[in-house]
């Protein structure tokens, strides 16, 4: 719990911090699920992925770990930080098109065309599954949560923490937070139909999402009862309140869950009395 946080909005708030470790992000936990099934079955076929960043830095974490190649392919106004740490690990790294889903689109055209494998955030089980484990850390500290906020980019994160937390603990309410500068999960939620959205336009780049993934989609339809939108200036608030009440350092996209929290308009009652957790997902931040 963060007491200070707790005091400064009148009600029980945990954090779920998943940014001290060497990746600064939860992408490890799928990644590395993944790439361990690819041991294990002596994958040959060349890997590629499509990242904002955090997902890509992942797998070239565990791809440098294992003596894999990797490609990876990002827009060109990816956050540099991402893309030298990423390179830094190895990989190839590839930037092309205006945002995230055209340097997928890029990579996937790529990857068909060299017979490799296309190891896509959202698609592959394996990336849920390890993302569901925090919700089994999170579970174990025994608090009578009443909601849990998650950010939501392409929804391997939420699919995978609401499956196992409505199979352990399904009073629990899940809400989904998406910035609303790329609102089409959250649209393609409500409409409980894809929705490729327009221009993508926020300072929360890792999810940025434009091109939704039909099958976290899917995952996700009966195991998340809300879906909310922030706006930007709520996102910049949360991370000063992450670093004047938390002391912690999080990229826009890492603290989203938080404006989440905070986007409750003053006077309204409080939704989901009792404790709630948000899922700070990132912190890496580009600076200058």
């Amino acid at each position: 719990e963060c007491p200070q946080l707790s005091a400064q909005l009148g009600r029980a708030i945990w954090l779920k911090v998943e940014t001290l470790n060497p990746l600064r992000c939860f992408k490890g936990r799928g990644a590395g699920l993944v790439i361990a099934g690819a041991v294990a079955r002596g994958e040959s076929r060349p890997l590629v992925c499509a990242s904002a960043g955090n997902w890509g830095l992942a797998l070239a974490y565990y791809c440098h770990k294992a003596g894999l190649p990797l490609t990876v392919f990002a827009a060109q106004n990816a956050n540099p930080l991402k893309i030298e740490a990423i390179a830094a690990y190895g990989a190839d790294i590839r930037q092309a098109g205006a945002d995230f889903d055209s340097a997928k689109e890029q990579g996937r055209r790529y990857c068909d065309s060299i017979g490799g494998w296309f190891i896509e955030d959202g698609l592959e089980p394996e990336v849920s599954e390890g993302a569901g484990t925090i919700a089994l850390e999170l579970l174990s500290a025994g608090v009578p949560f009443r909601a849990i906020y998650i950010p939501v980019g392409n929804g391997a994160l939420i699919g995978g923490m609401a499956s196992w937390i409505k199979a352990s603990a399904p009073d629990i309410r899940i809400i989904g937070v998406c910035p609303r500068g790329a609102d089409a999960m959250y649209q393609s939620w409500l409409t409980h139909r894809v929705v490729i959205g327009g221009v993508v336009n926020t300072q929360a780049e890792g999810l940025a999402v434009r091109v939704p993934v039909p099958q976290a989609l899917e995952d996700m339809r009966d195991v998340v009862d809300e879906m909310i939108l922030v706006e930007e200036e709520q996102i910049a608030v949360a991370t000063r309140y992450a670093l004047e009440y938390a002391g912690l350092i999080l990229e826009p996209s890492g603290a989203v869950s938080l404006a989440g929290i905070l986007s409750q308009s003053p006077g309204e009652p409080v939704p989901c009395p009792g404790p709630v957790a948000a899922i700070l997902t990132g912190a890496n931040i580009a600076c200058g």
